[in-house]
């Protein structure tokens, strides 16, 4: 357990504007700093940082507390990673002391979000500050994907080499946890251990409750025999057949919208959510699971696909629409035009298209109708 005077110490010593200021642009005000509240999406200067009280207040949304708060509520963090990146940024060591009870009270899989959590700041400061990371953002930029986009789903960028590795030792992280979480990976040859991820734009991935429990990481350049995608292996709290990227973020939305709109890839998700899309979710890279389909049923009874429109596309909607049915939900197809996907259909037209894209979204059975029909199963029968 960390002490509480250390707590009080780390507390005392944080910088709350520059933290607060790695995740939201603040222009000073009076005694005070504002922005945009990053914790609603706002848009207007209505959040608060006050450094002399060390407290954030959103004037809006109503969100307020301290640093490790705050951190807490951005980053997906417990506050005990909250407490150990303040200090660590602000040159304070930690004084821990045991406590039996303490340690049996502890969910076995804290030590793995912490270690995430620590991990996901590191990239994000890693995005904007490190000089290799110049490509990640231009890619960024590419995609029309501003700093608040990114902020809010806590993007970052894995250096090359083994500097994630050396970061997260030197923070007090055990290395056999770092394996088994999927941040480190052991070499065949010599039983050496090394960053997996590596030169990638990192996405966190969040439980439903918004624990940090893995990532997937964007290769940006090609690289002989390396995927294009590489997300987490199966760990303690990492199992893709159970995780949807983004429920945490749309849980609430889907319930009140009354729907569900799953997509194929993280940056639909971004990309429709950040257009006001907000109940959409995705799966990390497998089919819709009998697990997503069941968390989705929780959550609403009406779900709409908007998977890619070509043939690995299509059955991809098929397979997910038959775990949906089985789980009582109804299923509804929405078509895009040829070569259109989520991400750039939205880029291109707005949310306003799209939502009329749902309005005249089919039945899953009537869609597949349609496409035997356009394929000529049916003509022998006119």
């Amino acid at each position: 357990m960390i002490t509480a005077e250390t707590i009080d110490r780390v507390r005392e010593a944080a910088d709350i504007v520059q933290i607060v200021g790695e995740h939201v642009k603040l222009k000073r005000s009076g005694g005070s700093w504002r922005g945009p509240c990053p914790l609603h999406g706002g848009k207007n200067p209505n959040f608060s940082v006050s450094p002399d009280k060390g407290f954030y207040h959103c004037f809006t949304c109503g969100e307020s507390g301290d640093v490790f708060t705050f951190l807490q509520k951005v980053v997906g963090c417990d506050f005990v990673t909250a407490v150990r990146m303040v200090a660590e940024r602000s040159g304070v060591e930690i004084k821990e002391e045991q406590g039996a009870r303490a340690q049996e009270e502890r969910d076995a899989r804290e030590p793995f979000w912490e270690i995430n959590a620590a991990a996901a700041a590191y990239f994000t400061q890693m995005l904007w500050e490190h000089a290799d990371a110049a490509a990640a953002r231009a890619y960024l930029e590419r995609r029309a994907i501003a700093r608040p986009v990114a902020d809010r789903f806590s993007l970052g960028y894995a250096p090359r080499g083994n500097a994630t590795k050396e970061q997260l030792l030197k923070l007090g992280y055990d290395e056999g946890r770092l394996l088994e979480v999927g941040l480190l990976a052991r070499r065949d040859e010599s039983g050496e251990t090394y960053s997996k991820f590596r030169d990638r734009l990192m996405i966190p991935i969040r439980d439903a409750r918004g624990h940090p429990v893995g990532f997937g990481g964007r290769l940006l350049e090609d690289r002989e025999g390396a995927a294009k995608y590489l997300n987490s292996p199966e760990s303690p709290v990492f199992a893709k057949r159970r995780l949807l990227y983004n429920m945490d973020g749309a849980r609430n939305a889907i319930r009140k919208d009354e729907r569900a709109v799953v997509v194929e890839g993280y940056f639909d998700v971004i990309r429709l959510a950040a257009a006001g899309v907000e109940s959409t979710v995705a799966g990390l890279g497998t089919s819709l699971t009998e697990e997503h389909a069941a968390a989705l049923a929780k959550l609403t009874t009406n779900v709409f696909l908007l998977y890619d429109s070509d043939e690995a596309g299509q059955k991809a909607t098929f397979r997910a629409g038959r775990e949906l049915l089985a789980q009582g939900v109804a299923v509804r197809v929405v078509s895009l035009p040829d070569g259109e996907d989520p991400d750039t259909f939205v880029a291109k037209h707005g949310a306003g298209p799209l939502e009329q894209a749902f309005a005249e979204a089919m039945d899953l059975f009537e869609r597949q109708l349609q496409i035997l029909e356009r394929r000529g199963w049916f003509a022998d029968l006119a």
